[in-house]
């Protein structure tokens, strides 16, 4: 199978779908890997590198979409590489459709085969390929809020350690999955007084057994968003419903019982976020207030530390890709549950537009779902 790796377009989006170890597995068990020039070079890969793993190197991504049979990315096509789709290929990247119904719209019509690596899943409910981003963004998350409470960023003036003498920062978490879990970590780590909120008894007894109570733990209801909101100087939103659209858990009212100067970072955005006053930023202008309350929105996070994120990404991603590659889209989903739970969007046999085969997209967006044959 020819694989093809495009360079992203997406603002500040520095990352690549593949890293040169990535390509020289595929080359070596008979795959080609087809990279766009300079693909890599956000990540620190250089063409020669993936050269030098066997990779062919062509000058646009027309080419790239034109020859390759799956399309590995990292983000959802923009609007302005749809139109480089070709019917029955393989998209390969993060989709999270969910609030996106244009996007999923010219999808359908471009006839593709979409796996969202968000919602490839194992029986137990892991989330292979969505877990290292999640890690990172939770990670990301805190020195980020840690930032923007400084008095140069337009917050509250506050050391998120506190000091001697001097209370800490609190910190809000709601969702303790693995984006909330590892921004608990690092705010406890560096000094902060920790909440997290989760409906998932499990979560909470999980945390409270690693922390020996040292962070909080309470079920997530109204009430305790209220409270716990209006007393913190930072709230991440982490809430993940796979596939799906994530519930408004913060009501704006909820915000306005903030401080000045507070921040809100709200992981959640791409899939539509949990606070009601959340939209869509980017890298380059993150940030914006609502009651003086200061909102970071980023969807592509992980986009910040290419490095990191593309190696950990290529690390979760080649053994889906690689199945894919020797067996074909048809017979991966009848032999890998995972893969199947993964095909978002499905071009049947014989037919022009695709369908959708997720039934949270289809559920957020009023469309008909279709179950996938066996």
């Amino acid at each position: 199978m020819i694989i093809g790796v495009p360079k992203e377009i997406k603002a500040q989006e520095h990352r690549v779908g593949m890293v040169p170890a990535g390509a020289l597995s595929l080359v070596h068990q008979g795959h080609e890997a087809l990279i766009e020039q300079h693909a890599g070079e956000g990540a620190g890969y250089t063409d020669e590198e993936y050269r030098n793993a066997g990779a062919r190197i062509v000058p646009t991504a027309q080419e790239v979409y034109s020859q390759a049979e799956l399309i590995c990315k990292v983000k959802e096509p923009l609007m302005a590489e749809v139109p480089l789709l070709q019917k029955g290929q393989i998209l390969f990247c993060y989709l999270h459709l969910a609030p996106l119904p244009e996007l999923t719209h010219r999808l359908l019509e471009a006839g593709v085969n979409a796996i969202a690596l968000e919602t490839i899943q194992t029986d137990d409910g892991y989330l292979p390929c969505l877990v290292p981003m999640s890690e990172i963004a939770g990670r990301m998350a805190v020195q980020i809020a840690a930032r923007h409470l400084e008095c140069e960023s337009g917050g509250r003036g506050i050391l998120l350690s506190g000091a001697s003498g001097v209370e800490p920062a609190t910190v809000t978490i709601i969702g303790g999955g693995c984006a909330g879990i590892n921004a608990a970590r690092i705010a406890y780590g560096m000094g902060a007084r920790v909440t997290v909120l989760d409906i998932d008894g499990h979560k909470l007894a999980h945390i409270d057994e690693l922390y020996s109570g040292r962070i909080s733990t309470l079920f997530s209801d109204p009430h305790s968003i209220r409270k716990t909101v209006a007393e913190a100087d930072v709230v991440i939103g982490a809430v993940l419903v796979p596939g799906s659209r994530a519930p408004k858990l913060v009501t704006e009212d909820m915000i306005a019982l903030m401080r000045p100067g507070s921040v809100i970072i709200d992981i959640s955005v791409d899939q539509g976020g949990c606070v009601a006053t959340c939209k869509p930023t980017t890298h380059e202008n993150p940030t914006y207030r609502v009651h003086d309350v200061i909102h970071y929105c980023v969807p592509n996070m992980p986009g910040a530390v290419p490095r990191t994120s593309t190696q950990a990404l290529a690390n979760a991603t080649l053994p889906w890709l690689q199945r894919l590659a020797s067996s074909g889209l048809n017979k991966a989903i009848t032999e890998s549950d995972p893969l199947r739970k993964g095909l978002n969007i499905y071009l049947p046999e014989g037919r022009n537009r695709s369908v959708i085969t997720c039934k949270p997209v289809a559920e957020a967006q009023g469309l008909e779902y279709h179950s996938l044959p066996n």
